[in-house]
């Protein structure tokens, strides 16, 4: 009688093995096997991390093995199992490989194909289409699409961690509590005995020492020491944590009236401000998105203030990029002066304090919450709901959207939510930042994605003109990776661009994200169709890069940049200047978070700065839900390529004082996952 030698691994996650009976049925194309009992209750198989083995006799040969089915039925209570992988031997030698690698709960079952990846136009026998159709019915029914805000990109319908799929849940949910995690931040940075004194001013800038954490040799520190200088200032916008909002100025906005007197003191090249932007020499920062966004009111205690500036920038004769002009807010006036670096010291202080408070406002609600987040959920649920597990680019994808479902929704439940974490310390707190994502999403465009167009629209793409972007030149590095490693995966499935024309899954899935997750906004470019390989690789290459190289790139230098309290202000507690000549270091320290909303803002960026645990960097697959010698060739080579990218990186970062590392792939997870 033909016997075949089954192999199943369970997961290594806590609680990830079970006690449980556990069956299996092949399904082969000449017939099926009895329902076999794998384990019985205190077998001591299926442990966390077990391999184990067994002899599956049948009475006739199966034929090819087209399906495994794997029931779950409880002994005493029933406990969740992860499945990592199954392998059969057949009785000719064979094997086959079957790639699970999720959580079976209660009394349930689940079905695998084996894990070579097929089209939709692949399947010719009635029951592996069937297979097809009926998991990505169960998919529909479990990912549910919901508006969390109206404006917002639709997100999944969970109102919990606990609502959500166990399969895209946290292994422990006591590693996402941004409550915990933050409250732990703070005891960690010996904060915490300022974490409750609201309304505390601090006595002055030495004062905030006492909250920071110093570590020789870190940006950090650096920026402690340095940041009042203009160099510092404007190099942020290059290499800080929100280096996006930069742009080429090409004509000056009507209602940011900066004239050649006013800057000529800046100017270096005896060239009138007109000139200087015909060469080229003149950036520029617009915070015109904040104009007229609610400011925090949940503190009764506490005013907390909001500002729309202009900055205008200036490429000196160092190649060094530093402020010029600073207009608090978007309408001109005698009480919106243009404060400028002849002015008094702490006027000119003061005006840039109120622009960095400004960026941290966009860089945490637009270009990390929205750009990255939301936008990685998007591509996420689409994927679940109209991508099976056999399809190519469902294995392809699933790595870069580990968790970040989860993160998001824990997000919404105690962070971002009303009265949530957010609310503490942040002016755009209380519904600020729910107006802000808003009014952001409406001007989101696919081509803002893209990276490198996105840098060549903001004028910012020549490295001869600005060769100190480390973000554009590690950023167009890890993108072209990305964009080569996805095109090598698509030629192996794709043989030309009919073949991607008619794979309806994966236009379900495009047709997903833009129909709902984008709700069908023509002005994003959002496309509705994908018709070539060639923009298939681009999509894919957008979705992965933002959950890996953009949120790292914005994310992880969050401590670095932001927790030396008054370079990176949450909130200000006075209005802004509305005259020069008046302000004072005691005014500035005054407008500076008082020392609870300073605690709590460097418990947030502390703990948003950490990687996760077991963290899964840049090109590192250990589920295998790929089978295919051409494919883990092509995983092999991207991995090369990235090597390359780490050890460019490396050598360009010795003996720096301010080195750049956010892009380097050794430090780019897969996934948004904190």
């Amino acid at each position: 009688m033909p016997s075949y030698t089954v192999t199943v691994a369970t997961g290594n996650q806590w609680f990830a093995g079970t006690d449980d009976y556990i069956y299996l049925i092949l399904e082969g194309a000449a017939g099926c096997s009895e329902r076999h009992l794998l384990d019985k209750p205190f077998y001591n198989d299926f442990e966390r991390g077990a391999v184990d083995s067994y002899d599956v006799t049948v009475a006739e040969d199966l034929g090819e093995i087209q399906l495994i089915k794997i029931e779950k039925r409880k002994y005493w209570v029933s406990d969740d199992w992860y499945l990592k992988y199954i392998t059969v031997k057949t009785p000719v030698g064979d094997y086959l490989e079957f790639p699970c690698y999720r959580w079976i709960t209660e009394e349930k079952e689940i079905v695998l194909r084996d894990g070579r990846a097929k089209l939709p136009r692949d399947d010719k026998t009635q029951i592996v289409k069937q297979h097809r159709r009926k998991e990505l019915e169960e998919r529909q029914k479990m990912y549910r699409w919901k508006e969390w805000h109206p404006g917002f990109p639709l997100s999944i319908d969970a109102n919990s961690h606990h609502d959500l799929p166990r399969d895209i849940q946290f292994d422990s949910e006591k590693g996402v509590d941004f409550i915990l995690n933050y409250s732990k931040a703070m005891e960690n940075l010996y904060v915490n005995r300022f974490m409750h004194m609201f309304q505390s001013s601090w006595s002055d800038f030495a004062d905030f020492e006492k909250i920071f954490v110093r570590i020789s040799n870190t940006i950090s520190e650096y920026v402690m020491q340095h940041w009042q200088e203009d160099f510092m200032f404007g190099y942020q916008f290059l290499n800080g944590c929100n280096p996006v909002m930069i742009k080429r100025c090409r004509e000056l906005p009507k209602n940011f009236p900066v004239t050649t007197d006013m800057v000529e003191c800046s100017l270096e090249r005896n060239l009138t401000l007109e000139e200087e932007i015909k060469q080229g020499n003149i950036f520029i920062v617009d915070y015109a998105l904040l104009d007229g966004i609610d400011a925090n009111k949940t503190d009764p205690c506490t005013l907390q203030y909001l500002s729309a500036p202009f900055c205008l920038l200036y490429k000196n004769m160092e190649n060094k990029i530093v402020p010029i002009a600073i207009q608090i807010n978007q309408t001109p006036g005698p009480d919106n002066p243009i404060f400028l670096p002849s002015d008094a010291k702490y006027d000119w202080l003061l005006a840039k304090i109120w622009v960095r408070s400004s960026d941290f406002h966009m860089h945490q609600t637009v270009t990390h919450l929205l750009r990255t987040h939301l936008i990685s959920e998007v591509f996420g649920i689409a994927m679940f709901r109209q991508l099976p597990a056999v399809h190519p680019l469902f294995k392809l994808l699933v790595p870069h959207v580990r968790f970040t479902i989860a993160i998001n929704t824990k997000a919404r439940e105690q962070l971002i939510c009303e009265c949530g974490l957010f609310d503490k310390a942040n002016a755009t707190g209380g519904g600020g930042h729910v107006q802000m994502v808003q009014r952001a999403t409406q001007e989101l465009t696919y081509s803002s994605l893209c990276f490198p167009e996105d840098i060549k629209a903001k004028g910012m793409d020549s490295t001869e003109d600005i060769p100190y972007y480390y973000y554009r030149d590690d950023g167009l590095k890890v993108w072209e990776a990305i964009k080569s490693f996805t095109t090598d995966v698509i030629d192996i499935y794709y043989e030309s661009d009919e073949v991607v024309c008619e794979d309806v899954e994966l236009q379900a899935f495009v047709k997903d994200v833009y129909v709902y997750g984008m709700k069908g906004n023509k002005s994003s470019g959002f496309p509705k169709t994908i018709k070539t390989r060639e923009k298939l690789s681009e999509y894919l290459t957008v979705a992965i890069f933002t959950a890996s190289g953009q949120h790292a790139a914005v994310n992880f230098g969050q401590y670095d940049w932001c927790s030396w309290i008054p370079n990176s202000p949450p909130t200000m507690r006075l209005p802004p200047p509305t005259e020069k000549g008046t302000v004072t270091i005691e005014q500035i320290v005054e407008s500076l978070p008082d020392r609870g909303r300073s605690c709590w803002h460097l418990g947030a960026v502390w703990a948003l700065s950490q990687f996760q645990e077991n963290e899964l960097f840049l090109g590192m697959y250990p589920d295998e839900h790929f089978v295919e010698k051409p494919v883990k060739q092509a995983m092999a080579k991207f991995r090369k390529n990235l090597d390359e990218i780490v050890s460019i990186i490396t050598e360009r970062n010795k003996n720096k004082k301010l080195p750049y590392y956010y892009l380097s792939p050794d430090r780019i997870p897969n996934s948004v996952a904190v």
